[in-house]
């Protein structure tokens, strides 16, 4: 193992050097950040090593760091790769804590409110809350978040000032102690110990902590004096270590102390009397009582347990935020010196200007009928422009950076585009689309050379109906084919992928194939129809990112039918051809012979794109009509059954399981409504 000291902090841990364009990467990386440059950009092609070159800049620089993922599946992948890189570092993750998530939502077209309604993971929020203790505690630390780390969380101020502190040898009796946690949002759970929770017996005190999975602390007091502090494991009780001193860190990130809590609930009663004076002036009587009823309901609540159901509504009086402040986030949790990486960045950037759009409006239309106070429109993502505002020095990640990181970066950008395995991008043919033959015709012909020799076909077209046209008339003819688009819900996409891994057919066609993570080593032959038909999915990105899929196969390559060559034809070949040179003359040089990837079929697709906050809407309508008929008398159980299944996969980090079971269990509620 090769070990990368710096400072005691840091310490990178892998059994490979930086190769090919690695070691340039890393130095160029690092002398841009120690030279004060804002925003750099890293043009890495898939299988080249980014997520190693990251690491080996963070040791380089010393420096906290977030590495902010577009989706909760590549964020996984990305966090255990640097677990396992920093082993004796602080990598820690933070995604959305739900399994299953339906925000409140009103339909006034149905006049249909549709309650919050969520699964918690219990051990993600574990997780997020280890984050932001070890970002109070200590400085080598690096975040895996989603974009949900814009979202927002209580203030670091007020999560650190409720701290309980327990000193060994300190005077305080044991209730005060008791009150403390409390406060701090433990409840008291002498049989079922678990997380958040804290159990006495006697003079002895334990504690689960929030950001603990296995260890709790116990507290033995000797009179009004704290005789000793253990860490134990938490289901035998066996002690593992004394301690001399420990912070206990609150339950919820909502926690706020009673000074503030009183505060805020003279602040919501404000605001309340004066939205119901315009409510009643509009003649909105119906609103006006259900937003009476329901925020007072809220605030009996909050004074009497310190929470309520949907608190985080009222987080702008709780931090003691103006109107329109944005929110405080995992952001606020990081020192200045903070290093950012935006990896797959021309999806993550645009996502994260998106968020806020779409949380914004479902809010208005509750705040609009009476369901809740204008307050809550600022429990809300950050918008983009103050996204920026709390980054320092930031890295792009992209085989396709978009403009705006090219701009960021002054159009610059590091190159990495050499693949330890020695594969390179695929050779580019153009056919013409119409002519004698045609298109269809002619890759016909092409798609049986490549399946006579076990080996796979991605096919893409310009509409759906093109896309079912195509797949009827090839299977008309012999050939086994299924096509994909995106009435094919996100799940049975995957299995479709899979199956086709697996050699249960072997073409796959559909309109959009290029998403990030798509890794299918057997696909051979990449055929785009139509390719002269400029648009976003024939765009410069949107073609260099198809090219990738016959990357990963020795004999990969691609076929472009058009009748000229367009633009954006024209610059992805160029680009790809460069790329493809200098990995050719790597390998001459190195004596380098590229191989096919092999992977396992099981656990190599990643290309799930669970958000981290789903749509009103729900899913897609046509997946409904491809269930099981379900008797009503059986959807309670049915649905008690899938949810333990759901939170298990998900507690397992299988979020693709889980997100399939969410969406099984979203249609039998659909369903139960209709029939009840």
């Amino acid at each position: 193992m090769v070990q990368y000291q710096t400072q005691n902090k840091f310490k990178l841990v892998s059994p490979f050097e930086p190769k090919g364009d690695q070691p340039q990467a890393i130095e160029a990386l690092a002398q841009g950040l120690v030279d004060g440059r804002e925003a750099q950009t890293l043009l890495g092609v898939t299988g080249s090593g980014k997520t190693f070159t990251m690491a080996q800049v963070i040791a380089r620089v010393n420096r906290p760091a977030l590495v902010m993922a577009h989706n909760k599946t590549l964020a996984a992948q990305l966090f255990g790769e640097f677990k396992q890189l920093f082993p004796e570092n602080a990598v820690e993750y933070f995604i959305s804590y739900y399994d299953y998530y339906q925000p409140e939502a009103y339909i006034p077209s149905s006049d249909t409110y549709i309650e919050k309604d969520s699964a918690r993971n219990d051990d993600i929020d574990k997780m997020r809350h280890s984050a932001t203790r070890s970002l109070l505690e200590r400085s080598d630390v690096i975040i895996v978040a989603s974009v949900s780390c814009i979202y927002g969380i209580g203030s670091p101020e007020a999560y650190h000032d409720m701290l309980c502190f327990v000193t060994k040898g300190e005077e305080i009796d044991r209730d005060s102690v008791l009150r403390k946690l409390v406060k701090i949002q433990y409840e008291r759970s002498d049989y079922d110990f678990r997380r958040g929770t804290f159990r006495v017996r006697g003079d002895v005190v334990e504690v689960f902590p929030s950001w603990e999975k296995e260890r709790a602390i116990r507290i033995g007091f000797f009179g009004d004096e704290i005789e000793r502090i253990s860490e134990v494991d938490a289901l035998t009780g066996q002690r593992l270590k004394d301690l001399e001193k420990i912070a206990i860190y609150p339950a919820t990130h909502y926690v706020v102390d009673p000074v503030m809590k009183n505060r805020a609930i003279d602040s919501i009663k404000a605001e309340l009397r004066e939205r119901l004076e315009v409510l009643y002036k509009d003649h909105k009587l119906v609103e006006a009582q259900r937003l009476e009823q329901r925020t007072l309901h809220d605030l009996e609540m909050i004074a009497e347990v310190g929470t309520c159901p949907g608190i985080e509504n009222y987080s702008r009086h709780l931090t003691g935020r103006k109107a329109g402040e944005p929110p405080p986030t995992l952001l606020d949790y990081f020192p200045e010196d903070f290093l950012l990486f935006v990896d797959e960045s021309h999806q993550t950037v645009p996502q994260v200007g998106a968020m806020y759009r779409g949380d914004r409006s479902r809010k208005e239309t509750l705040v609009e009928y009476g369901f809740r106070l204008p307050s809550a429109l600022d429990n809300r993502p950050l918008t983009f422009e103050e996204w920026e505002e709390r980054i320092g020095q930031r890295i792009f990640v992209s085989a396709t950076p978009g403009p705006y990181e090219l701009e960021q970066s002054g159009g610059e950008f590091v190159e990495q585009i050499i693949r330890p395995t020695g594969l390179v991008d695929p050779v580019i043919e153009v056919r013409p689309a119409s002519g004698t033959v045609g298109q269809v015709e002619d890759l016909l012909g092409e798609i049986r050379k490549v399946v006579a020799k076990g080996n796979r076909v991605l096919v893409t077209t310009l509409t759906k109906k093109m896309a079912e046209n195509l797949t009827k008339y090839y299977g008309e003819v012999g050939l086994r084919v299924r096509y994909l688009h995106s009435d094919v819900e996100t799940l049975e996409r995957v299995e479709i992928l899979r199956a086709l891994r697996a050699g249960e057919f072997d073409v796959l066609v559909g309109i959009n194939l290029l998403r990030e993570g798509l890794d299918l080593p057997e696909v051979a032959l990449v055929a785009i129809l139509d390719a002269d038909k400029e648009g976003f999915l024939r765009g410069e990105t949107a073609l260099i990112q198809t090219f990738g899929r016959a990357a990963r196969n020795v004999e990969g390559r691609v076929v472009l039918y058009a009748d000229k060559i367009t633009k954006a034809m024209r610059k992805a070949m160029d680009e790809t051809d460069r790329r493809r040179e200098k990995q050719l003359a790597y390998n001459q040089e190195h004596g380098i012979t590229p191989e096919t990837v092999r992977k396992d079929i099981q656990n190599l697709l990643g290309t799930i794109y669970e958000a981290d906050y789903v749509d009103v809407a729900g899913p897609a309508q046509a997946a409904e009509e491809q269930e099981e008929y379900v008797e009503p008398r059986k959807i309670p159980r049915l649905l008690t059954k899938l949810e333990k299944e759901m939170k298990k996969a998900a507690k397992d980090l299988d979020f693709e399981k889980a997100a399939q079971l969410r969406d099984k269990i979203a249609r039998l509620r659909e369903m139960e409504l209709r029939v009840g």
